[in-house]
């Protein structure tokens, strides 16, 4: 059965509408990409509670500050390109520092971007954002996730990073699933190797578990949609179990999903581990699939690198 295909930026535009309904406090400001980030679905909802900042990544989020330390919920979006990379500054002192309830959505995130090229491909947000006192960090693996994960923000009185897709990515949950902030998810059980992914880079570490299951390697995927704080019981469980991890990420591997897990590992339980992810290289032109199969991110690549890690078990 063909899975349905939907941006994670579609979820995130529902999940401010539905946020707009049920809580006059949520403000959306937009860094002049209303119609790209999906803000335009709240704005045209609720154009009371929409601003427009322009080409202004800095001031939106100061202005964003404000609006929190005034007692409303915002929520500033942008490519995460210039949201991390642009205000990180911002972010740092006006937001983090202070602890205040931001909640930044960085669209058009990863190589995913295809065409637009280097510029406009964020590679580098998890480790930045990580890198920030008080950020959490949610990288959702489908649609249905993003909407969630954006009405679940809404709730921390902390600042929160969502990292979306500009491409449409398989649905692989469904309304049905829970989903909390901080806890992950297993979405395949196996005993011999753990894959631990976010974002779109679920849908295929869930494929290559299937293509090796056909060759009787029985591998568990779990679906780490935030990076921090981090399910570290779920990570050390799977070490345990497992002892072997294999991550995936659509980001740079200085910093991001592979490093947070490899801090947890290295720790607690020692084992065998590769990170899947942008080694040491920026983005460059071309359609999604081309990109994925020239950074080595696609699921043929997962399970070479599965077979490899076994072996030093």
């Amino acid at each position: 059965m063909k899975k349905k295909m939907i941006a994670t930026r579609d979820g995130f535009g529902e999940g401010l509408l539905e946020l707009g309904r049920k809580n006059k406090k949520v403000v959306v400001l937009s860094a002049d990409l209303t119609e790209s980030t999906r803000a335009c679905w709240f704005k045209d909802k609720y154009p009371g509670r929409f601003i427009s900042c322009g080409v202004a990544e800095q001031n939106m989020i100061s202005a964003a500050a404000g609006l929190a330390l005034g007692g409303k919920v915002p929520f500033a979006c942008t490519f995460g390109v210039f949201a991390a990379g642009r205000a990180w500054n911002q972010l740092s002192i006006s937001v983090c520092y202070m602890n205040l309830n931001v909640n930044i959505a960085g669209t058009h995130c990863g190589i995913s971007v295809g065409p637009d090229g280097a510029t406009h491909q964020a590679l580098e947000e998890i480790s930045l954002m990580r890198a920030l006192p008080n950020m959490t960090v949610v990288v959702p693996a489908d649609a249905l996730e993003a909407k969630k994960a954006t009405v679940e923000a809404a709730k921390i009185p902390g600042p929160v990073y969502l990292r979306l897709t500009r491409c449409a990515v398989p649905v692989i949950s469904k309304e049905s699933d829970k989903f909390e902030i901080g806890r992950a998810k297993v979405v395949k059980r196996g005993k011999d190797l753990t894959i631990i992914a976010c974002g779109n880079m679920v849908f295929e570490a869930l494929s290559a578990a299937r293509g090796l299951k056909k060759e009787d390697i029985d591998v568990r995927v779990i679906n780490m949609h935030t990076p921090k704080p981090i399910d570290k019981k779920a990570v050390i469980k799977a070490a345990r179990e497992t002892g072997a991890i294999v991550t995936c990420e659509e980001h740079t591997v200085y910093g991001g999903l592979g490093s947070a897990v490899a801090e947890i590992v290295s720790q607690n339980c020692p084992v065998p581990l590769k990170m899947i992810g942008i080694d040491n290289q920026f983005g460059q032109s071309g359609n999604n699939e081309e990109l994925m199969k020239f950074y080595k991110l696609t699921s043929e690549d997962i399970k070479l690198a599965v077979k490899r890690l076994l072996k030093k078990k």
